[in-house]
């Protein structure tokens, strides 16, 4: 109750003991319970989201408080983070590496799902991926010996083209022809996705002249 209020009520012949005006006074300018525990909780977040490198968002941090033992409703941290000016880490746009192609024609898949091989040099299986870089997205295309996992031959680069693809098949043909590995036709299968990213499809679909029976 203001003073006005007082003198306007007074006025009206309205009774108001000194007591009552004065508590109405306190009470306005004293903080409410809630904003003195919104003031302890922002103090609680801001020490949670400053000790978890600043990339926890308001989920994190609900959860965080929860396993010490502050019980606090989600709404209530998200709106306090919101008022903090604090916010989580966001995740970038998620990069799409393979684009299926139902009209394309599928190559027979010749190790019929069995990855285990004899010997190395009998079943490579291929794939690509992406990092994120400060500079940008780069895609890595690999090709893996199924008998020992080791990755012989990759290919680098900053788009999605059939060279990608193509380069890491080279270099893992000339890790073989260096090791001076004779093998006769259709002994090394080249196993690739049924994808028809970047002409990954075509590569899998054709036989390597160098004696690989490429399937997908």
């Amino acid at each position: 109750m203001s003073s006005r209020s007082a003198v306007v009520l007074t006025g009206h012949d309205c009774k108001i003991a000194p007591s009552t005006y004065y508590a109405a006074k306190k009470r306005a300018t004293a903080p409410s319970a809630r904003q003195v525990r919104d003031a302890a909780l922002k103090d609680l977040i801001t020490e949670v989201h400053e000790a978890n490198s600043r990339v926890y968002g308001a989920r994190k941090v609900w959860r965080e408080l929860h396993r010490q033992g502050h019980t606090v409703a989600r709404c209530t941290v998200e709106r306090l983070m919101r008022e903090l000016g604090v916010a989580g880490a966001v995740r970038g746009k998620k990069v799409i590496t393979t684009i299926a192609d139902s009209s394309a024609e599928r190559a027979p898949d010749l190790l019929d799902r069995k990855f285990v091989a004899p010997a190395p040099n009998r079943r490579w299986v291929a794939d690509f991926t992406y990092v994120n870089t400060w500079s940008g997205v780069v895609y890595v295309a690999f090709v893996v010996d199924t008998f020992s996992r080791r990755i012989v031959g990759w290919s680098a680069a900053t788009s999605k083209e059939t060279k990608l693809v193509l380069d890491a098949l080279d270099m893992a043909l000339w890790q073989r022809d260096r090791d001076e590995h004779l093998y006769q036709q259709g002994e090394l299968i080249h196993h690739s996705d049924a994808a028809s990213q970047g002409g990954f499809n075509r590569s899998s679909q054709h036989l390597d002249p160098g004696g690989v029976a490429t399937t997908g």
